[in-house]
């Protein structure tokens, strides 16, 4: 019996909704995304009718509220489908949630009605094309200038950049002070001297439509300001155990639909007079897959539990993140290995989580920097 993390009825209705949602509106179509490097913003604005948006965001604001553990249920189903969608919903959350604490009564006025609905995408503009890792090295310049500022450099690497409307741009006022210094703005992607880089032509996910921004002279007053110094860069960091552990969810959901694919299709298919699914060799690399991915589920739901509870996730975060990203690269090609040539197969979706899989080794702290977060713990450095 696979591991269910406790959710409230209204959390498992939602995860219900998240279920059939990527069933009918996701899962047809996510092939084709692939294939024509569709960003699938229409499928978003769905998922808004829906109720799957705001998961993060207070009920008082027009969210849900709900908890981690709930919102990581509910993108676990979407990412069985496509999880380059559910990252992109993932990524629009997170601002509306810090627009709905940290926004003034005027920026959560302006934007969050418009957000909730998916009329206007928003997204998390901190990665620079000279800094990966190094989230402290902050390049983009804030210039005072006549009483505000002017925004001067580039952003890379930037998810829904193909579309987003709405973005929170962290940028450097005040080099001297190192991460201190560092501003958040929102900035609409219309405005003058805001221009867009890419779409990126990638190895797989292209439903995210990730890409870069440039900023030349963008200027920017006080109504701009989503977070000053001091506090834009800690509150960057502060959703940093959020972020993997919903790496974490998102990386089950693909296993999961993996397997669930693999299995169907060895008792399905005939080989030297047999079923595929009697060759022991064959049960046992499913076995071990079945394995990693209830690992993986246990890990990120105990993080998730964690961060509910009011306790530190980071240590659990990073354990969560870094080895159910690793056993989603290393068993969703188990999946498809049982599967032979058949599982290349674009329209199958173990060849599509592959390549995803190797995106969640990359996004919110790559793996290494997960050992770099346990080795200090560990060690007390």
């Amino acid at each position: 019996m696979a591991f269910e993390p406790e959710l409230t009825k209204r959390e498992a209705a939602i995860a219900e909704t998240a279920r059939r949602f990527a069933a009918e509106e996701v899962a047809p179509h996510a092939a084709r995304w692939e294939k024509d490097r569709v960003y699938p913003a229409e499928t978003q604005r769905r998922a808004a009718d829906a109720g799957l948006t705001g998961l993060l965001v207070p009920e008082s604001e027009g969210g849900h509220g709900l908890s981690l553990t709930g919102a990581c249920r509910v993108f676990e189903e979407l990412a069985a489908a496509c999880m380059p969608f559910a990252f992109g919903l993932i990524v629009h959350d997170n601002l509306m949630g810090n627009i709905a604490r940290n926004g003034s009564e005027a920026q959560r006025r302006a934007l969050l009605p418009d957000m909730l609905a998916c009329r206007r995408i928003g997204t998390f503009l901190l990665t620079e094309p000279g800094m990966g890792s190094d989230a402290t090295a902050v390049a983009c310049r804030a210039v005072a200038d006549d009483g505000g500022w002017r925004l001067e450099g580039e952003k890379a690497w930037i998810s829904s950049a193909a579309h987003a409307d709405v973005l929170s741009v962290y940028a450097q006022a005040d080099p001297e002070q190192g991460w201190r210094g560092v501003m958040c703005f929102l900035v609409e992607a219309g405005r003058p001297g805001v221009s867009r880089v890419g779409p990126y032509d990638l190895a797989g996910g292209h439903a995210l439509g990730a890409g870069g921004f440039r900023f030349d002279g963008v200027r920017l007053t006080e109504a701009d300001v989503l977070l000053p110094q001091e506090r834009a860069f800690r509150a960057a960091m502060s959703g940093i155990d959020a972020a993997r552990i919903f790496v974490g969810g998102m990386s089950v959901g693909m296993m999961r639909a993996s397997l669930d694919r693999a299995v169907s299709y060895v008792k399905e298919r005939q080989a030297f007079g047999r079923r595929i699914a009697d060759f022991q060799g064959v049960q046992w690399m499913l076995a071990d897959v079945e394995t990693d991915l209830e690992a993986s589920r246990l890990l990120t739901y105990r993080a998730a539990a964690l961060v509910d509870a009011g306790r530190d996730a980071t240590r659990a975060a990073a354990h969560a993140k870094k080895f159910a990203t690793r056993a989603a690269l290393h068993r969703i090609a188990d999946c498809m290995q049982v599967m032979g040539a058949n599982g290349l197969r674009l329209e199958e979706p173990a060849a599509r989580h592959l390549a995803s899989a190797k995106i969640g080794q990359y996004i919110d702290g790559a793996t290494e920097i997960q050992n770099v977060v346990l080795a200090r713990a560990l060690l007390g450095s």
